[in-house]
């Protein structure tokens, strides 16, 4: 039999997600199987639902053999740091993503990630002992394109990614604003809502009208700030959070992001590609408003966060506005 006690970083998790984190090797029918006949919490049955407190107590009754072939071994895999550091406490850690850097891995690359370098920031720290930790790892809450640069938000603690969670999930908390430059010149604010349906094949978008049966509601504010020479400097909130939602929402709306080699102006970009050398996105998340922090994070209302520029924006838009 194998006893283990809940700590503050398991705490607050439904009994199937945390045994299948501990058993990374173990499919979901065997571990449903596991908690029916082999589990108990606090001495008594409980279900795939019951939610973990702080000091629970789960007894496993399965060999240690068993718990072997069923955990993934943990490898910390080193990775240069790259990102710079915007805003750090106790709890969050908001860090500036550069060009080209996936923020987990694929099949492409799973080792020099954003995720793998923000762990080994912090496990050099101390912050962070993954020897220690049976389920926990520190995580980012939002994710970008491998292209696009900026902010990406982590939890250094599992109470301060639960609420990060649901402040990124639930309105009223996080406002996300990005910089980008498009086709064309905007003169006035723009609020697009319309549905969304991915093709996974493709790894594209398709944007439907609101009456459409089925897809995903988008919403996506883009204000101009600067219109010259057939160009808009843009900044754009996310009412929503879709994939690739900037990209396609703008340009369905005629005011492509440059560079943009799924969802821009083939033809327009060839001068871009010539003139700036960009043959991707020119996409940036700049800022990010906490208008309220949920449960331990309150004391991140009312703070702002912004990244710096990356170097080619910087050029670019130099070139474009003057």
């Amino acid at each position: 039999m194998i006893k283990i006690t809940i700590s503050s970083n398991e705490e607050n998790q439904r009994l199937d997600r945390f045994l299948k984190k501990y058993f990374k090797n173990a499919p979901l029918s065997h571990i449903y199987k596991m908690i029916r006949k082999n589990v108990k919490v606090n001495g008594k049955r409980a279900t795939e639902e019951t939610l973990l407190a702080l000091g629970d107590e789960l007894s496993l009754y399965i060999s240690e053999d068993e718990v072997a072939a069923l955990q993934e071994k943990k490898v910390l895999s080193k990775a240069k740091k790259q990102f710079k550091i915007a805003y750090e406490d106790e709890n969050v850690l908001i860090v500036e993503k550069p060009f080209g850097l996936l923020v987990h891995g694929d099949k492409t690359e799973k080792k020099n990630t954003l995720a793998n370098q923000v762990a080994g920031y912090l496990a050099e720290k101390g912050e962070y002992l993954p020897g220690r930790e049976r389920t926990f790892v520190p995580s980012p809450v939002n994710r970008l394109d491998r292209n696009t640069t900026g902010l990406v938000i982590f939890g250094k603690n599992n109470r301060a990614l639960q609420s990060l969670n649901l402040m990124i999930r639930e309105r009223g908390y996080v406002r996300k604003y990005y910089l980008t430059i498009v086709h064309g010149e905007l003169n006035k604010s723009l609020q697009l809502k319309d549905k969304m349906e991915k093709d996974e094949k493709s790894n594209t978008v398709k944007v439907l009208d609101l009456a459409v049966e089925g897809g995903k509601v988008m919403e996506t504010i883009a204000r101009p700030l600067r219109a010259s020479k057939g160009y808009t400097l843009v900044e754009v909130e996310l009412v929503t959070g879709r994939t690739h939602q900037i990209r396609a929402h703008l340009a369905k709306a005629g005011y492509p992001v440059i560079g943009d080699v799924k969802y821009g102006s083939s033809a327009r970009d060839k001068k871009i590609a010539n003139e700036f050398k960009l043959t991707t996105q020119l996409l940036h998340a700049y800022r990010l408003c906490f208008d309220d922090g949920a449960e331990t994070l309150e004391y991140m209302k009312g703070l702002e966060v912004k990244a710096n520029l990356p170097a080619n924006f910087e050029s670019i838009q130099e070139r474009l506005f003057g």
